[in-house]
């Protein structure tokens, strides 16, 4: 017997109120993720980390992070997601504060990895709460617009953030600004956001199933951020994808068997869900040359410092804001999130395109400026759309685990991006540089050869959102029947209930 969640009441203030606060501390979390890179140095310095190991300043965020999403959503579900909401805040706040005064290499790390835990409870129900607020459709379009600048464009302030902090204030303060922000954010949260009574009250959490998941995503994430380091063909990577498999394959029994399981097997019935989810992943993995190479090739050959790199990133953080907050939410009411959806996928995969094609004697405004502006339309416009189809076939009690599905698959795609295309970056310059290229010319390459694997993957991402993500054809032929043409209520974001 399975029992329904009890939808979120509303809250005590006003609605826009509480999704401020809902996005201050989704915007910790995003940010986190990226703040760190261009601080990396001052902290190698710093903390006397090795070449080899600095990496793991990211990946000890990363791993927890993606590791435990799902799980976290699906307590959101069961047991109250503003309970899980304020419990991440509050980890993830604590957390920040013991970043910032790590005074070794392992207490930065072990800290790190319970940031990441926080970020995970706290991101993991966030878009859930959203959408259970607002259940008006120009509501929740507008509503989703504004979570999705903060998805979208809280990597590329990060970016231009940490470089500020980095050389006003030092390293240690790109840590120490989550408190003040974390504890308005808790207690506020704890004030406006009604009490909800989840539906996993004296029912069956699936411990197995979240065992599993939990076990196999884990080494899944580590497998895919240490094979930067070791390569995808060593005994550490294949070990490492092995027992994520084995995992992931006795969980995928469990959920066919358990009474309650924790992620039921009818959520990927639902063809908008499961299109938009295969169609995120793979345009994130293609965003994150981006996000990360962009920078690396202005700082290592155009010779930027922390803060040129930060602000010129500025460009597609401006877009994206324009585009989420006001285009997307008409844009996609008046044609459907499908159809913007697949003008964005171009828009990205055009100017990954531009970046494919950088000089090793280049400059910011002919190289990289030209590639912002597609990219920051194109990511504006997307966000809203994938995350408005991925949460339109869950229903009010599953709607915490596709929040956490959503997250999951952004988390993964990064990190299988960052790996990948970092990879694939670093041997071909070492090769460039092994046939006697000068260093920027063999740096410029890898990067080349980089940003065009992501065009190529957000190629993948359109032909998916092509082939999956289409109208409902009975919905459709029902309304050219009666005479009135295509329904309004046949857009592609409304899932067809056939498997």
């Amino acid at each position: 017997m399975s029992a329904e969640a009890v939808p979120a009441p509303a809250v005590r203030m006003p609605r826009w109120f509480a999704l401020a606060i809902l996005c201050a501390g989704q915007l910790m979390v995003i940010l986190d993720g990226t703040i760190v890179n261009v601080a990396l140095p001052a902290i190698q310095d710093s903390l006397d980390f090795s070449s080899s190991s600095l990496g793991w300043v990211v990946n000890a965020y990363l791993i927890p992070f993606g590791g435990l999403l799902l799980l976290a959503g699906r307590f959101g579900d069961l047991f109250g997601r503003k309970r899980v909401f304020v419990t991440g805040l509050v980890v993830f706040t604590v957390a920040s504060l013991l970043c910032g005064l790590a005074q070794s290499a392992t207490m930065l790390l072990a800290a790190r990895f319970v940031q990441g835990v926080g970020g995970a409870v706290t991101s993991s129900v966030t878009l859930a709460m959203v959408v259970t607020m607002f259940t008006e459709p120009g509501e929740r379009a507008r509503a989703i617009g504004v979570y999705s600048f903060v998805q979208s464009a809280g990597g590329t302030l990060g970016l231009l953030l940490g470089g500020v902090l980095t050389r006003a204030a030092g390293w240690h303060w790109i840590f120490f600004v989550n408190v003040p922000i974390g504890v308005a954010a808790a207690v506020l949260a704890q004030r406006v956001l009604a009490a909800e009574r989840g539906a996993g009250r004296g029912k069956s959490t699936d411990a197995l199933g979240a065992v599993l998941i939990t076990s196999a995503l884990m080494p899944a994430v580590y497998a895919i951020v240490a094979a930067a380091d070791h390569g995808f063909g060593s005994a550490h990577t294949l070990g490492s994808g092995l027992a994520a498999l084995v995992l992931l394959a006795a969980f995928v029994v469990r959920q066919a068997r358990a009474e309650d399981p924790l992620l039921p097997p009818r959520m990927f019935r639902y063809r908008a869900v499961s299109g938009a989810l295969g169609t995120h992943a793979l345009m994130i993995s293609g965003m994150f040359s981006f996000q990360f190479l962009a920078v690396l090739y202005m700082q290592k050959v155009l010779g930027f410092d922390e803060v040129e790199t930060g602000a010129g990133v500025v460009p597609v953080s401006l877009l994206i804001g324009v585009m989420s907050l006001f285009l997307a939410p008409r844009l996609i009411g008046r044609f459907g999130a499908r159809a913007v959806l697949l003008a964005a996928l171009v828009l990205l995969g055009g100017g990954l395109g531009v970046l494919g094609r950088v000089a090793a004697d280049g400059d910011y405004l002919t190289d990289v400026f030209p590639a912002t502006v597609p990219l920051g339309i194109g990511f504006g416009l997307a966000m809203p759309a994938l995350a408005g189809l991925a949460m339109s076939g869950a229903t009010p009690q599953d709607s915490g685990l596709a929040s956490g599905m959503f997250n999951t698959v952004q988390q993964v795609g990064a990190s299988l991006g960052l790996a990948v295309l970092s990879t694939l970056a670093a041997s071909h310059t070492g090769a460039l540089l092994h046939h006697g290229a000068p260093r920027d010319e063999a740096l410029t390459g890898g990067y080349q050869l980089a940003f065009r694997v992501g065009a190529v993957f957000v190629l993948g991402a359109l032909v998916i959102a092509v082939t999956v993500l289409r109208t409902p054809r009975r919905a459709t032929n029902d309304a050219s029947a009666a005479g009135t043409g295509p329904s309004r209520t046949a857009k592609p974001d409304i899932p067809s209930r056939t498997p």
